[in-house]
Order: C-alpha cells, then sequence, then structure tokens
C-alpha cells in the first residue's frame, strides 16, 4: 500500500461512522462490475415492502444490543 492510500484510509476512519458507512457502501458497489436488473428491483421492492411495515406499526426494530444479546444466548444453548 502506497503512503497516499495510507493517509487516505486513516483520514477515512477517522470519519463518522455515518460517513465511513458511505465511503465503504460507494467502494464495495464500484467493485461490483455487472449489474442485475432484476435483482436489484427485487431488493428495491424488499425495502419499499420493510420501510412501509416500519411505517405503518406492523413490525418493530430492536437494539444491536439487543440482536447481540440473542446471538449470544442461542450459541450458548447450542453448545
Amino acid at each position: 500500500m502506497d503512503v497516499n492510500t495510507q493517509e487516505l484510509l486513516d483520514k477515512a476512519l477517522s470519519m463518522e461512522a455515518a460517513d465511513r458507512a458511505f465511503i465503504a457502501e460507494r467502494l464495495i458497489a464500484s467493485l461490483d462490475t455487472e449489474f442485475d436488473t432484476e435483482v436489484e428491483l427485487a431488493w428495491q421492492q424488499e425495502v419499499l415492502k420493510r420501510v412501509s411495515e416500519l411505517d405503518k406499526g406492523k413490525v418493530q426494530t430492536i437494539s444491536w444490543e439487543q440482536v447481540k444479546n440473542q446471538i449470544s444466548k442461542e450459541l450458548s444453548v447450542k453448545h
């Protein structure tokens, strides 16, 4: 990795989480050279459906902390 790349990475890592997520999404998207219109449309429809369910109160979100706790519980039961 050259110096400019390392400097850019260091600067990006010092940014707020939302900015890092935006940059990461754009970088990953730039690597995806093939575009499947049907898959993209299906994802867009799924996102719209989920947002609608949230807006109508049909589903509720849970915190990341709750998700981690549930995963830990499930893993400890399996072992």
